[in-house]
């Protein structure tokens, strides 16, 4: 490329390239995208305002053997989704975009109906479509400050008076963070440059007979799309080279800012220039009118933050979109059908604003911002971890002691170990599309917690306690489940309005009218917060209080834990002494500890919960007191097999805003019969009279050196008919297992059908639940079968 100075100051420019596509590698995110281009296809008719659409489809150029498993690995998470997506080959490429070089493609993954759209005309469009159906729109009315009524209302004060509103959205953009401080938030988004580069007409490209498809050279880091007669560019740089405006984030956005762009720097983005020019050439010869360099804004993981905010109430947010084109359209629709019914259309906890809290201090965005900048096309792995930024300052009172034995994973902030090394293992984070170095030592961990004891750190739990005259009642309104009883534990599930599952809950009644809530590391202030909502809306006399950060939990688990705990205490630990899912305040080692007896691996095993200065102290003492009893630790991979044999559903896998619990196999749970009107209660009552037309089935996968994780497309007779949502391999089987939802026709035991992995169909047969049963179970068949003989 050459006259890199030459600028055309009469050219229009945004910062948005305007790049609209169907794709995205999570799961109900495809909604988002569909519901965007489904909406902008239909624009103009509706608002009469031209809104610049093209769709010649893009591809996702594969040219190393790993992209190509990576498109696999995303076509088999597509197929059972609205969205069409292909594979395909080198020559269909070359027909799309007939200006590559293709020395270094391999394959690509082609979408039909992506392409662009102009920026400024869909925006004009959108704020028409607005008025016409009754919006007003103040322009130069800059928000001052937001005041709450005691009625949960808001006093949105402007320049030019002050709104009463019902609900405050915040969807302020780089000001996000300014409006979250008015009412004591500090939102983790910053603004990142961007660039990107805009040629001349180029002589190839104005000859051709069709406008090119979009390419997104994934090894090169960019994307690429024609503009009018010439071509338009946008890098992603690496981590080191990448610009923050962190200033803003200190000090604010510079008064008056608005369509202003940032000084532009080639050599930053050159390597990716040089690459983009070794796979379209043409661009070789082909002139710079603009670089474009503009702030987007980034949340720590890229994803936005969507929806209701813990903490206040009717303060919705709508911020942090480093992709706004695309998602703008789709979550319009998402929020307003949320905030009319009372409940998100479908799941997106990803994009939950409170998956976020205190821990997400500036270092820590700013370090989790530029790693997902420059990591914007790096390969995406199933499992993957990022380190930037951690540890944070969730730390659990035995991260010391572990965090150099085993493999971290990141949950809400805290460091949970994935699983531990011993000597002679392969060590280290070294993602794959198959079986990787933690398959051997997980079996391990598996055999040690099934025949010995093991210790996993828990301390990710979210946990609550729900205390007050009205504690009861509250619970009762807000769960399936009957509440248990004084000293005893159960599980529960919170469902929405129209009855699919918002959470599933561990309570336990501590003492008359004060409970202990326990809910997964993701759904800590998101469960939280629907608590709080119901509290407000029905003037419930409680006090709840978070104390996650303050207890920390160890689970022990194994036919030799009770032993280990024997030693260390005075208390009865006996069958008979301490029962499954009872609950006793315990001194152990000498610490105060409330045990649990309970085991998400579905053996024999407590959950200790301890102050987090005391943790420690109570790890080393049960290492130490079952070093005879074969005692050692074991992580969440482990646990997650183990679950999965026991035929364990799992909240966000088995159940969520997608799924309700009747067709989730949660029948056990949901006690339709209990006299309090909980939530959800009338439209379950429906469902059932109708009668299901899918169920939760448990299957055998029958693979080589790669297992189901969840998401996967299952087939029968070449037809999509259902999806997998979790999958592990059964050690003590030697099998793979999954969960899947199939059509009721299909959901027999003995029924075969295909599970798609790496673009490869297995054999899968649909076979009795659980694979492996309790061990509560297995000691009732026990003593039962003691009594007959």
């Amino acid at each position: 490329m050459h006259n890199m100075n030459q600028y055309c100051s009469e050219y229009p420019f945004f910062i948005s390239a305007g790049l609209t596509t169907y794709y995205h590698p999570g799961i109900n995110l495809k909604k988002i995208h569909h519901d965007s281009i489904k909406l902008y296809e239909t624009l103009e008719a509706e608002t009469g305002q031209a809104v610049g659409l093209h769709q010649p489809g893009s591809i996702r150029i594969a040219s190393t053997p790993i992209r190509v498993d990576e498109m696999k690995y995303q076509m088999t998470r597509t197929h059972w989704h609205v969205t069409e997506q292909y594979l395909m080959g080198p020559e269909k490429i070359q027909e799309l975009f007939p200006l590559l070089n293709m020395d270094k493609v391999l394959a690509g993954l082609y979408t039909p109906g992506d392409g662009h759209i102009d920026p400024y005309s869909l925006t004009m469009a959108l704020a028409a479509g607005a008025r016409m159906y009754g919006a007003q729109i103040y322009n130069n009315a800059p928000v001052t400050s937001l005041k709450p009524t005691s009625d949960g209302k808001w006093d949105v004060q402007t320049s030019h008076g002050t709104i009463r509103a019902n609900r405050i959205v915040n969807t302020a953009g780089f000001w996000a963070r300014e409006v979250g401080k008015m009412i004591g938030f500090e939102h983790p988004t910053i603004p990142v440059h961007h660039q990107y580069i805009v040629t001349a007409t180029i002589p190839e490209v104005k000859a051709l007979k069709k406008e090119l498809a979009v390419i997104r050279d994934l090894e090169g880091s960019y994307y690429l799309r024609q503009e009018r007669d010439g071509l338009l560019f946008g890098p992603y740089e690496k981590m080191e080279k990448m610009v923050l405006q962190d200033s803003w984030v200190r000090d604010g956005v510079p008064p008056g800012f608005g369509k202003e762009l940032f000084e532009s720097d080639l050599d930053r983005i050159m390597e990716h220039v040089e690459k983009a020019m070794e796979m379209v050439p043409v661009l070789k010869k082909a002139d710079i009118i603009n670089i474009v360099s503009g702030p987007i804004t980034y949340t720590p993981d890229l994803l936005p933050m969507v929806g209701p905010h813990c903490g206040v109430r009717n303060y919705w947010t709508a911020i942090g979109f480093g992709y706004g084109i695309i998602h703008a359209g789709g979550i319009g629709k998402f929020l307003s059908e949320w905030i009319t019914n009372g409940e998100p259309p479908y799941d997106l906890i990803e994009c939950d604003p409170n998956r976020y809290g205190k821990w997400t201090d500036v270092p820590f965005i700013c370090a989790k911002a530029r790693e997902s900048y420059g990591f914007n096309n790096v390969v995406g792995y199933p499992k993957e971890e990022r380190f930037a930024g951690r540890p944070t300052c969730r730390t659990s009172g035995v991260y010391e002691l572990l965090k150099d034995k085993g493999s971290m994973g990141f949950h809400a902030g805290w460091e949970q170990p994935h699983w531990f090394y011993k000597p002679g293992d392969d060590i280290g984070y070294k993602p794959s599309f198959q079986r990787t170095n933690w398959f051997g030592p997980v079996g391990r961990e598996c055999k040690l917690v099934m025949e010995k004891v093991g210790v996993i750190d828990l301390t990710p739990f979210g946990k609550f306690i729900v205390k007050g005259k009205d504690s009861h009642k509250l619970l009762d309104r807000l769960f399936a489940n009957t509440m248990p009883k004084v000293g005893m534990t159960n599980i529960s599930h919170m469902l929405t309005p129209s009855g699919k599952v918002y959470a599933e809950v561990t309570i336990t009644q501590l003492a008359p009218g004060r409970f202990l809530l326990i809910t997964g590391s993701g759904s800590e202030l998101h469960d939280l917060r629907w608590i709080e909502t119901e509290v407000a809306q029905g003037g419930y006399d409680v006090d709840i209080t978070n104390v996650t950060e303050d207890i920390g939990v160890l689970g022990i688990a194994g036919p030799n834990s009770r032993k280990v705990l024997q030693k260390l205490t005075n208390e009865d630990m006996s069958e008979a002494g301490f029962k499954f899912l009872h609950c006793k305040s315990i001194q152990l080692a000498g610490k105060p500890v409330r045990a649990i007896r309970i085991s998400y691996t579905g053996e024999l095993g407590w959950e200790l919960y301890t102050d987090q200065k005391d943790l420690a102290a109570v790890y080393l003492a049960m290492m130490e007191a079952g070093k005879d009893e074969g005692i050692d630790n074991f992580g969440t991979y482990a646990m997650a097999s183990l679950r999965l044999e026991k035929g364990f559903r799992g909240w966000g896998a088995e159940m969520n805003c997608d799924t309700n619990p009747l067709e989730a196999g949660l029948d056990y749970f949901i006690k339709l019969n209990k006299s309090a009107d909980f939530i959800g209660k009338a439209a379950l009552r429906e469902i059932k009279a109708k009668g299901l037309k899918r169920k939760l089935s448990y299957i055998a996968v029958n693979t080589d050196d790669i297992d189901p994780e969840g998401n996967e497309t299952v087939w029968h007779n070449g037809k999509v008919v259902g999806n997998t949502t979790s999958g592990a391999y059964s050690y003590s089987s030697q099998q793979s297992l999954a969960f899947a939802y199939l059509p009721l026709e299909l959901s027999t035991l003995g029924q075969k059908v295909e599970v798609e992995l790496l673009g490869k169909k297995y054999p899968a047969n649909v076979i009795q639940e659980p694979l492996i049963h309790t061990e509560p179970t297995r000691t009732r068949l026990q003593k039962k079968a003691q009594s007959k003989a």
